[in-house]
């Protein structure tokens, strides 16, 4: 086992240890299919709990979304995310003429499943925000991956937005049934659509 094999062996523990988080899957079963899951998204620990949620199977070809500006921060933070959780780098700052989706597409086109987070950024209002265009342009783009909505709930307390130590808590995530866009549906009905699809999920 390698130093990055055992390093993620280890964080899946830590956060089932913190959150004792289990995966639900209410909608479709944790099969080794093309997959973009998005979720709701308020803490950086996020897409560290779906990675945990997923069998073992399924991580080693499900890559996180990362902010290249904070995930390249450090070195450590840089050997994390590249070697462990294998993540996509976006650029949150970036010119007139990058395509912010070139790295999801790239992943995509190899065959990964990505963990994604359609509000592009983070929130501490109970319901998400309005998501941004970009998931709806990867299901036009790619109609044979399964989008997979997903909520995280609780994960708030546990690593609030601008505190660095996480609190145990119980936290879950929810998998529902994946969409797909449909043959004349437009960008605004879709990702209201998939908004919706997400807060189904939240439990009541």
């Amino acid at each position: 086992m390698s130093l990055a094999d055992l390093m993620g062996y280890l964080l899946a523990l830590v956060a089932r240890l913190i959150t004792g988080t289990q995966g639900h899957w209410k909608g479709c079963p944790p099969t080794a299919e093309q997959r973009i899951y998005f979720a709701n998204h308020q803490s950086h620990f996020d897409w560290v709990l779906i990675w945990a949620a997923l069998p073992k199977d399924l991580r080693a070809t499900t890559r996180p979304i990362a902010a290249r500006d904070y995930w390249t921060a450090t070195p450590f933070k840089r050997w994390l995310t590249r070697e462990v959780f294998n993540a996509v780098y976006v650029a949150r700052q970036r010119s007139d003429d990058q395509d912010p989706l070139e790295p999801l597409v790239e992943a995509l086109q190899h065959g990964d499943s990505l963990v994604i987070f359609p509000e592009g950024t983070r929130s501490n209002q109970g319901e998400p925000q309005s998501f941004k265009s970009g998931l709806y342009h990867l299901a036009r783009q790619f109609p044979q991956v399964q989008q997979v909505p997903a909520w995280i709930d609780n994960v708030q307390r546990v690593m609030p937005k601008g505190e660095v130590v996480p609190v145990p808590i119980l936290c879950t995530v929810t998998f529902g049934a994946p969409l797909h866009l449909g043959v004349d549906e437009d960008k605004h009905d879709f990702l209201e659509r998939a908004r919706a699809a997400v807060l189904a999920l939240r439990p009541r």
